[in-house]
């Protein structure tokens, strides 16, 4: 008999809702299948405006800041997640995919509990009532990809029904906001997480293998590239 080789199970992509405070998992999400694709977006903090500050240029930016950045890069990701009961037929879907639709959908929601008590503080004469504050959210795409993260948009399209009208199909498009720690208080476990992240980066961008020297540039010989002319 002919062996063949342990073909190994596919990490799923996720997301992963944590207590800040104790760092314990509250709700975990495993995307019933991995996006084909993610359209990721990252805007540096730059200190200064554009352009120069004088010498006949018509920008309006402080030269000596034009190399500095106030922060970490602001970083948005977007992609399209499918969930499919038909793919499941194992599995018992008596409500079709509301349980699943259910769940990604609270990540923008208050809960009851949270919105009634707002409703008591009001009527009770709070003069300030803060924002609901909502559990931290941790995106997953592999061990070298775990992200805090606030979602910016969930776009759901049903496409399909069972005879009670409940959704069995569906393509949701998922944008959020990395959380850095210029969004985050000091301290806080998000903050922490990011800082985890950016060390990742920092390790990977080490690994990389260099792709030559000046001379593959066209920009080696005497004097080099801090050469003047």
């Amino acid at each position: 008999m002919t062996r063949y080789p342990d073909i190994p199970k596919p990490i799923r992509s996720g997301i992963v809702v944590v207590d800040p405070d104790r760092g314990t998992p509250q709700r975990i999400i495993v995307l019933q299948f991995n996006p084909d694709t993610l359209e990721r977006s990252l805007s540096p903090q730059a200190a200064g405006g554009t352009g120069d500050a004088g010498g006949g240029g018509s920008g309006s930016g402080d030269r000596n800041e034009a190399l500095r950045l106030k922060g970490p890069a602001q970083e948005t990701w977007k992609f399209t997640a499918e969930i499919d009961a038909t793919d499941q037929f194992e599995v018992a879907a008596p409500d079709g995919i509301h349980p699943e639709l259910a769940t990604l959908e609270m990540l923008v929601h208050p809960t009851t509990a949270q919105l009634r008590e707002a409703s008591r503080l009001t009527k009770k004469g709070t003069i300030e009532i803060s924002p609901i504050e909502m559990p931290l959210t941790l995106f997953t795409w592999g061990s070298k990809r775990v992200i805090p993260v606030r979602l910016t948009e969930l776009s759901v399209n049903e496409s399909a029904f069972d005879v009670n009208l409940n959704p069995i199909r569906a393509a949701l498009s998922i944008g959020m906001k990395v959380l850095s720690v210029s969004d985050l208080p000091a301290g806080h476990r998000g903050a922490d997480l990011y800082m985890a992240h950016l060390a990742q980066k920092e390790r990977l961008a080490r690994a990389a293998r260099s792709g030559g020297g000046l001379a593959a540039l066209g920009i080696g010989g005497r004097g080099g590239v801090m050469g003047r002319s």
